[in-house]
């Protein structure tokens, strides 16, 4: 019968102890379960590992070769046991991230060459998505974590990475764009470019919200499925837009942010609620977000 890991810590505590007494107090149990275990032990290996008389406890010549192996394999369970430790938190093998793929010119570099840095066993892969490829690709294991706006379902876990103004879109020479803010009321009357109700539901009903709170319907007079195509449309004057200020990263000249008093946009890490935590990735983008500006990145 193999001896189990107990047994053997158990053997190796009395052979560096040199004493039942003092091994049983450092493993917190009584001496007499000790030694009974340490006797089940020696029959299990049909001979005597330890020579107890007036003079104390010594390992027998066997006990001394059976030592530096007992050593070992504990060693080497302990190290196991780390290894998942590692694993679990997302230190070692593969990590999929998806990055929404208007957040991805100015996040993902800065993410990735901190993760690469910092965990240098984790091999990365990524891949630049729409909102509803991210959630699909999350639930469905393609994805371990991704880097979005906040996809407002019960079944992922969020953290927030990064919080930032929301700023109403206007061509150059609008008549609002030299306001230092605005108010979403203010845009009431103008024609609005949005992306299509079906590239997201959860975020338009929040849209529609906003909306209603401001006190109108806008006139959406054309949609697009991409935050590069709402800029493209405002900056040739159909219409304006809502965005989070990091999308300006994505075009600089045709068109003017301005700040939507109140309004502010998140920037989150998602993972599967009932999967595990990627905790060696929060920490490493957590520590980022504190010492870098990462809505201006990239």
């Amino acid at each position: 019968m193999t001896p189990e890991l107990r047994q053997l810590r158990y053997f190796v505590a009395v052979a560096e102890t040199t004493s039942f007494t003092r091994a049983a107090a450092a493993l917190h149990i009584a001496q007499q379960s000790l030694s009974q275990q340490i006797s089940v032990l020696e029959r299990q290996l049909g001979t005597k590992l330890f020579d107890r008389d007036a003079r104390g406890t010594r390992l027998t010549s066997i006990g001394e070769l059976f030592l530096p192996e007992a050593r070992s394999v504990l060693a080497r369970a302990d190290a196991a046991v780390a290894t998942v430790a590692r694993a679990i938190r997302g230190e070692i093998g593969t990590l999929r991230l998806a990055f929404l793929a208007s957040t991805a010119n100015y996040l993902l570099p800065p993410v990735v060459r901190a993760v690469r840095e910092q965990l240098p066993e984790l091999t990365v892969t990524t891949a630049e998505v729409s909102i509803a490829e991210l959630v699909d690709g999350v639930r469905d294991g393609r994805f371990d974590a991704g880097f979005t706006r906040p996809p407002l379902v019960d079944d992922l876990a969020t953290h927030i990475l990064l919080t930032e103004e929301v700023c109403a879109v206007l061509p150059c020479g609008h008549r609002l764009a030299d306001r230092p803010s605005l108010r979403l009321a203010g845009l009431a009357n103008e024609p609005w470019v949005l992306t299509p109700r079906a590239s997201w539901d959860p975020w338009h009903r929040k849209y529609d919200a906003d909306f209603a709170a401001a006190g109108f319907t806008p006139d959406v007079v054309q949609r697009t499925a991409t935050v590069q195509g709402l800029l493209g449309l405002v900056a040739a004057g159909v219409g304006v837009t809502r965005l989070a200020r990091s999308a300006h990263s994505l075009r600089r000249t045709g068109v003017v942010f301005v700040p939507l008093e109140g309004e502010s946009a998140h920037t989150v890490v998602v993972w599967r609620a009932d999967g595990p935590r990627p905790a060696a990735l929060l920490d490493v983008a957590t520590r980022l977000a504190e010492t870098t500006d990462l809505s201006g990145a990239g």
